[in-house]
């Protein structure tokens, strides 16, 4: 399981210009499930995530996870974060899980955040989606389980 986060000031997702979900201060997060995920996987990406440091503290260090802040979350699916790129010039996705059983796990990730964080949104799953954000910072990183 991948899931790439971005710090943010405000995020959105729109589907057919209707919005989906949106957030203001927090983390914007693409979810990619991997054929081997289970959810085990999900658990711990949640556990982690909801604890990752990434916001400053009083001293400027990042010491604070968007639970500390009471951010939002935005999750959003996005099985092209764990396509195969290592050859070639186009992409492979035999490493993603496939669609029905994806969307299992993901609803699940989605009903279990919900479950230990306030502010939760989302977008559709498998869904054409335009995704706008303002990076604060840029911070950006990629966190595998």
């Amino acid at each position: 399981m991948k899931a790439l986060i971005q710090r943010v000031s405000r995020a959105q997702v729109e589907v057919n210009n209707q919005i989906t979900g949106q957030i203001d201060q927090g983390l914007l997060v693409f979810v990619g499930i991997e054929k081997y995920d289970e959810f085990a996987e999900v658990d711990k990406m949640i556990k982690r995530l909801l604890s990752y440091r990434v916001f400053y503290d009083a001293d400027d260090k990042m010491n604070l996870s968007v639970t500390d802040v009471k951010g939002g979350v935005l999750l959003v699916s996005q099985f092209t974060l764990v396509a195969d790129t290592s050859s070639g010039t186009r992409p492979g996705f035999s490493t993603a899980k496939p669609p029905v059983e994806a969307e299992e796990l993901y609803d699940y990730f989605v009903h279990q955040i919900q479950k230990a964080h306030d502010t939760v949104a989302t977008g559709i799953f498998g869904a054409d989606m335009q995704v706008s954000l303002t990076n604060d910072g840029p911070v950006t990183f990629l966190l595998e389980c």
